[in-house]
């Protein structure tokens, strides 16, 4: 049988890419919970989200930063966390590649 228990830090052992790593973990038709490993990466400025959806992300591991749209960069620390509502403009500005910025995202749908 399978362990129907897993853990959020495992599965991505300090494997350093250049993409960032997104683990689908629920996706249903109310919610989508994904955990993302960052190490460094960030979201070009051409490449502004604007999504039509709310979104709760909270910084489990690392350092980031956030852009929003009318407010500037907002920094985060492991533990924050951060809502970001439909039509939202924003972009990840920094990352901290040790340790690597460990997000867990819910998407509202």
């Amino acid at each position: 049988m399978k362990n129907i228990v897993q853990n959020i830090f495992t599965d991505f052992a300090q494997t350093f890419q250049d993409e960032e790593i997104f683990t689908e973990l629920l996706n249903n038709e109310s919610v989508k919970i994904e955990r993302v490993v960052s190490t460094g990466q960030i979201t070009p400025v051409e490449n502004a989200y604007d999504q039509i959806h709310d979104e709760w992300v909270i910084l489990l591991a690392g350092s980031a930063k956030i852009w929003l749209e009318h407010k500037g960069d907002i920094e985060l620390n492991y533990g924050d966390y951060l809502f970001i509502p439909a039509g939202q403009k924003h972009r990840v500005t920094f990352t901290s590649n040790l340790p690597p910025a460990v997000w867990l995202a819910i998407h509202i749908l």
